[in-house]
């Protein structure tokens, strides 16, 4: 860890993470309470789909309203999980008192989604207390899965 660092900066594989590769869709991620080794594995969008109106005059002078759909960066520098607890342990604790580990980029929506259910599966989060996790619920379709993620492997990314 370098002196800037703090234990609370995302890292993935031991190294601070200040930007995401352009490439990927989100990530999963793995928080752990330093202080009473509670862990909590989730998932991250790296981008959020935003939808404007703007309102256009057409050739024929009457105005109608157009749909403008862009992507804007996820609140992924701060954010601390959905769960209330953790959250509620973050401000108990302080965010020093945390690490934030990147686990897995993952490039689909449905790789996110597996990725984090394999995750919380292999670790067993609903069976231990260890974990904060007190709920699994996932939809994915088979065709959603790429081969990387179907295939046990996850998607490694070069930074």
């Amino acid at each position: 860890m370098t002196m800037t660092q703090k234990m609370s900066d995302w890292t993935y594989h031991g190294k601070c993470v200040t930007e995401l590769p352009t490439e990927i869709v989100g990530f999963v991620y793995l928080i752990t309470n330093l202080v009473t080794k509670k862990m909590y594995i989730g998932k991250k969008l790296s981008h959020f789909s935003k939808t404007k109106y703007k309102v256009v005059t057409l050739k024929n002078g009457t105005k109608k309203k157009k749909r403008i759909r862009y992507s804007e960066e996820s609140d992924w520098r701060d954010y601390w999980s959905s769960s209330d607890e953790v959250k509620k342990d973050v401000k108990l604790y302080g965010e020093n008192a945390f690490t934030r580990k990147i686990l897995h980029y993952c490039s689909s929506k449905g790789d996110l989604s597996y990725m984090e259910l394999k995750e919380q599966i292999e670790r067993k989060v609903l069976e231990s207390d260890d974990y904060y996790n007190g709920i699994i619920q996932v939809r994915i379709h088979k065709k959603h899965i790429t081969k990387e993620a179907n295939g046990n492997k996850s998607k490694e990314v070069s930074l």
